[in-house]
């Protein structure tokens, strides 16, 4: 156990600590699609908000084997994009960098949305029909489309595996103990009670296969984005007296993130760019390679179609939900550095609701948590199950298997955090970047040739 502890945090190191590799590719991915996009999140934003607006549905088309509704797809990549991150990863980017952090955030998540546009576009064209008849799509295919023969195929049941491990089972995981943590804060509820309660539900959504899992986030995912956003506004009109500052700080810290905490905090640029950057692209998740799942889905008459909706996926996650929150703890003035003893991660969250919602703070962060952590097992385990199928040419057994293994592992998340685990599921997370990333690169032609061609203002 010592040896892998130590080969995990050597992968880690330089996946996403010290050599900052995965940081630097993402971002450059991004920057690169920008360019060859002609910066087509900014060209195509108002499309995308019509989109958006025009397709949202609590009761859209059933899901079938022809895939889902374009809004059905976004909903069930938001359902994953919007998770534990949006508060405790949030929080983290915030005391480990310093307010400038969301400055960075904002940054990689608009070159984020050129890369998210490549990914939606690749996943429709290159999605094809499983052995059962039914629409299938991701990574998984245009990697092999990228490189053909013996390499692509590794490269491809690399990331296949990886995504497995990183998000069907030890990621969901993550999200069952954040989960139980914030009811057992909350309301004293045993962990072991929560984690049966959300295996259980979880069950029955996976159980229905695609159809329920559409029909779940469709009417979820908009629901939690309005309860929470309410929320935060609320805050923000309770503190509006410090809000100004708040915003203040975030661009001045963005270049001197000293001028807030100054030189006990032992902050630099370095720190706020590393952490804005780690937490904002783990949040949306832009070339991480497990949104495409979805977004192959979706029935749509051109694959820019899906491309530029998908790109409000990660507006949504950064610009709305990571930046409400962090608008919430810097007006609160709880924000302090670890060196004078500064809260962190989630406990920081709910202090910073807790000073304005008083009594009521804890058990709202505790059923934010419930409504993001939850649609992200949901959203994670559709994932990880398509490439399952993918592996196992949609064998019942093995989805009955992988299914089992998702639900323990729900479980035994909700009772005990592993440190070893959660490194794990990092490293995995970054390990499946990699592949995704090089497909990318090599497929970028196509995509750009699609957005030249402006299909969707000929339409």
């Amino acid at each position: 156990m010592e040896l892998i502890t130590k080969i995990v945090a050597a992968v880690n190191d330089v996946l996403w600590n010290k050599q900052l590799l995965l940081l630097f590719l993402l971002l450059g991915t991004g920057i690169f699609y920008s360019i060859r996009t002609r910066f087509v999140q900014v060209r195509k934003f108002g499309q995308g908000c019509r989109q958006l607006f025009g397709s949202i549905s609590l009761s859209g088309d059933k899901a079938g084997k022809d895939g889902m509704s374009s809004f059905q797809a976004l909903a069930t990549a938001i359902a994953a994009q919007v998770g534990t991150g949006n508060i405790s990863g949030c929080a983290t980017a915030l005391y480990s960098g310093g307010p400038g952090a969301i400055f960075w955030m904002w940054l990689s998540a608009f070159f984020g949305m050129s890369t998210i546009y490549g990914e939606a576009i690749l996943a429709q064209t290159y999605r094809t029909t499983d052995e059962n008849g039914h629409v299938t799509g991701g990574p998984i295919y245009y990697i092999r489309a990228a490189f053909r023969g013996g390499f692509g195929k590794f490269l491809a049941g690399f990331f296949s595996v990886a995504i497995i491990l990183a998000l069907g089972f030890m990621g969901n995981m993550v999200q069952s103990n954040s989960i139980s943590d914030a009811f057992h804060t909350a309301f004293g509820t045993p962990k072991i009670a929560v984690g049966l309660a959300v295996a259980a539900v979880a069950a029955f959504i996976f159980l229905g296969g695609v159809q329920r899992i559409a029909s779940f986030t469709e009417k979820v995912v908009p629901i939690m984005a309005v309860f929470y956003i309410i929320g935060c506004l609320v805050i923000l009109c309770i503190n509006h007296a410090t809000l100004w500052s708040a915003v203040k700080s975030i661009f001045i810290c963005a270049f001197d993130p000293q001028a807030i905490f100054g030189g006990v905090a032992g902050l630099g640029v370095k720190e706020a760019m590393r952490y804005g950057v780690a937490r904002g692209l783990f949040s949306n998740e832009a070339g991480m390679g497990s949104t495409p799942h979805a977004h192959a889905m979706a029935k749509v008459k051109h694959p820019e179609e899906q491309g530029v909706i998908a790109m409000m996926g990660v507006f949504i996650d950064t610009f709305v939900v990571l930046t409400l929150t962090a608008l919430v703890i810097l007006s609160s003035g709880l924000l302090q550095p670890l060196a004078e003893g500064g809260l962190t991660a989630t406990k920081l969250a709910q202090a910073a609701f807790s000073q304005a919602f008083g009594s009521f703070g804890n058990p709202f962060v505790a059923i934010c948590m419930l409504f993001f952590a939850f649609s992200t097992i949901i959203g994670w385990y559709f994932f990880g199950k398509t490439n399952v199928n993918a592996l196992f040419h949609g064998s019942k057994a093995a989805n009955i298997v992988y299914a089992l293994i998702a639900l323990a592992f729900i479980v035994v998340g909700s009772v005990q955090k592993v440190s070893l685990v959660w490194d794990m599921s990092d490293m995995f997370n970054g390990l499946m970047v990699i592949p995704n990333l090089l497909a990318l690169l090599v497929l970028s032609g196509q995509v750009a040739k699609i957005a030249r061609a402006d299909h969707l203002a000929k339409k």
